[in-house]
């Protein structure tokens, strides 16, 4: 018997009731939380020029899912992340706002390809970016309100691995290498300490083992830093850790470069237990501003979906949903939709209410069990 035709593509999934009501329950908290700390929301469109969402980075411009526009004909793109979108609004429409400008936003995200840990290749994505300062205080700021943000979805508990990005750049003077430097990153992030042996960057060994829990590794790090190379990066990241360290485990991976490609100066990744992969990653970063000039700013991305798919934000909707029988009461039922309550009429005599989902029908004394 030949095989039915898949009827989406593949990555791609409907979202049916329950999930789809987790979901906006999810948003919704971890939008109010970044909102309750001045983050105003902003919705860009789903589809830009392809110039817009790639930039100049041909990489990324490869990894886009690209289509004609038949109205400019020009190359559009879906977009696959929504920092990009947010930092074109801070720069343009936004440009003369007051800084530091404090955005943040929710929405799909389409990728090209799937990965192992994420086989989805559409996923909701909310985040928050802090534009004009990429300062301590600024990444701070940028971290607690990811906590606050995670804590209001009730997603927990909570380890943040800090990463610092341009680390090689930092010591690549003081410890120079015959390998190019995309060579010696490759293999620090790959943790191969034979294969850094082998192109002559044993001195770079050392930060492999600053690698754990975090006051740990922040005293090895700073062991290692003995010309002091890296101080300023490792008081940076001890400021920023102070205020979180009774609410979340802290870890340093500090030559950590997945899904940091355009961070600058410090990232860290969100894990919570039972997830393989990271259900969030931020950290600071600039923004192209016309052909020679940068904004700076820090940010977070969050992707809850796979905790969604576990369960997070479900509720069981048959105690809030009441089955109105044939020649009920118009304005009762308007007062309990006022109150909460959905309300599902009866179109025939044959409609059961817990059938239909509901846990509770209307009786001539008010609302009785099913």
């Amino acid at each position: 018997m030949p095989k039915a035709p898949a009827l989406l593509p593949e990555g791609l999934r409907d979202r049916l009731p329950q999930q789809a009501e987790a979901a906006s329950r999810v948003t919704r908290a971890l939008v109010d939380a970044m909102r309750a700390h001045g983050y105003g929301r902003v919705a860009p469109p789903l589809a830009e020029f392809r110039e817009t969402l790639g930039g100049d980075d041909e990489r990324a411009s490869r990894d886009l899912l690209r289509f004609t526009d038949p109205v400019s004909q020009r190359t559009l793109a879906l977009r696959p992340d929504i920092t990009r979108q947010v930092g074109r609004i801070a720069t343009s429409l936004l440009a003369s706002a007051p800084r530091p400008l404090r955005l943040c936003y929710a929405g799909q995200v389409v990728k090209l390809r799937a990965s192992q840990l994420r086989p989805a290749r559409e996923m909701l994505q909310v985040g928050a970016e802090l534009i004009g300062s990429d300062s301590v205080a600024a990444a701070r700021e940028i971290v607690t309100v990811a906590i606050d943000a995670l804590d209001a979805a009730g997603i927990g508990p909570v380890t943040i691995d800090f990463t610092l990005p341009d680390v090689v750049d930092l010591l690549a003077a003081s410890l120079p290498v015959a390998a190019s430097r995309d060579a010696l990153r490759d293999e620090l992030d790959a943790k191969d300490a034979g294969a850094l042996v082998r192109i002559g960057a044993s001195a770079y060994l050392p930060l492999l083992r600053a690698t754990g829990p975090f006051d740990q590794a922040i005293a090895d790090l700073r062991a290692f830093d003995s010309a002091g190379v890296l101080a300023s990066r490792i008081d940076a990241l001890e400021e920023i850790a102070a205020p979180i360290r009774d609410r979340v485990s802290l870890t340093l991976d500090p030559t950590e470069r997945h899904g940091f490609a355009y961070q600058s100066w410090f990232g860290f990744q969100i894990f919570v237990p039972g997830q393989g992969d990271a259900i969030g990653r931020g950290g600071g970063y600039a923004i192209p501003v016309g052909e020679d000039h940068e904004e700076s700013a820090v940010g977070f991305s969050l992707y809850p979906d796979p905790l969604i798919d576990d369960g997070l934000g479900a509720e069981d909707d048959a105690e809030r949903r009441i089955f109105l029988p044939l020649g009920h009461d118009p304005a009762l039922a308007a007062s309990l939709r006022a109150d909460d309550w959905q309300t599902v009429a009866a179109l025939s005599e044959a409609d059961d209410a817990r059938a239909l989902g509901c846990g509770y029908r209307l009786s001539a004394d008010g609302p009785v069990a099913a």
